[in-house]
């Protein structure tokens, strides 16, 4: 199950709106045959291990981090192709909260004699398509609001000036979580300031949808973009009819209090640059009122630390 997950993890920036899936396939006397979902359209991840078995693979254990499909999509049914594979056992990490599936992939297979055991790595799986599950349950994407601060938790200067806080390998690593998003969504104020270009340049991968929180003047670099405005709700909403599975928040201070102060962030992402402004006058991470007590203070977990170059990645959960 780990290597199906490692292998769903390669895709990780591919396959949405489809969830990113790992498959590997173990029949006696064969090597284990590996596959992943491939882009909108191309073969499921049982689909594409069966093909690289070549068939032989009567009487296999299937090792699938969700539950196989059960209806015709774009592609036909992955727990109908296993059934006429003959596999013997299938393990599945967790079950597929679609609408469409929810339990009926694991029945059709139960039904044609296979064994299914179901929360194999189940915890690290829901991890790993956490965006996926939250948009099915929900109609929402999963949020993630990166910041870049300083030690002392500022994200500018007095004078609005804010590049480079981090280092190269920091913004690589940036642009990285930029391809793993199928939205990144900044405020007007924010596009007026530091006309960003919103695409991914560093690593290899799709630009995500643009979306501007008011209207981006004539010329900025971030057009075309999507331009929305309203409660935060319905722009999730509205994203969320729209297939973005996961949408990352990059500012500014005020949009990143709005969705913080409402609860509406599921993963903080924190570059921290070893830099001081040293004072009370340069822009904090959040423009708006705070906690007013210790009482109040937001609490999560810190669920990962990585040094980044010279800068750390920390990463936060509610």
């Amino acid at each position: 199950m780990r290597r199906a997950l490692d292998a769903s993890l390669e895709v990780r920036t591919t396959t949405s709106p489809n969830p990113w899936v790992g498959c590997v396939i173990v029949a006696p006397g064969q090597p284990p045959y590996v596959g992943a979902t491939e882009p909108p359209g191309g073969p499921h991840a049982e689909a594409v291990a069966l093909a690289a078995a070549g068939g032989a693979v009567a009487g296999a254990t299937v090792y699938v981090t969700l539950e196989p499909c059960s209806h015709h999509g774009r592609t036909p049914p992955c727990a109908d192709a296993l059934i006429a594979a003959g596999v013997k056992r299938v393990v599945v990490a967790i079950e597929d909260p679609d609408p469409k599936v929810a339990g009926r992939g694991i029945a059709r297979l139960r039904a044609a004699g296979i064994d299914v055991e179901v929360g194999l790595e189940a915890d690290e799986a829901a991890d790993v398509l956490a965006p996926y599950l939250k948009h099915r349950r929900t109609g929402r994407p999963w949020v993630v609001l990166k910041l870049a601060v300083t030690l002392d938790g500022r994200i500018a200067a007095p004078d609005g000036s804010s590049q480079w806080l981090t280092g190269p390998e920091a913004r690589r690593d940036a642009h990285l979580l930029r391809a793993h998003s199928d939205a990144i969504l900044v405020g007007a104020g924010t596009v007026r300031a530091d006309d960003p270009s919103l695409t991914v340049r560093h690593v290899t991968g799709r630009d995500p949808l643009r979306v501007v929180l008011g209207s981006a003047p004539a010329g900025a670099r971030v057009l075309p973009a999507l331009e929305l405005s309203g409660p935060l709700d319905e722009v999730l909403n509205e994203l969320g009819r729209r297939d973005v599975l996961q949408v990352l928040v990059e500012g500014g201070a005020q949009v990143a209090h709005d969705f913080h102060a409402q609860g509406l962030v599921d993963r903080y992402v924190l570059y921290l640059a070893p830099a001081l402004f040293g004072g009370d006058d340069a822009r904090g991470a959040f423009a708006g009122p705070g906690a007013p007590s210790m009482a109040d203070l937001w609490r999560g977990r810190i669920i990962d630390v990585q040094r980044v170059g010279d800068d750390l990645r920390v990463e936060l959960a509610g």
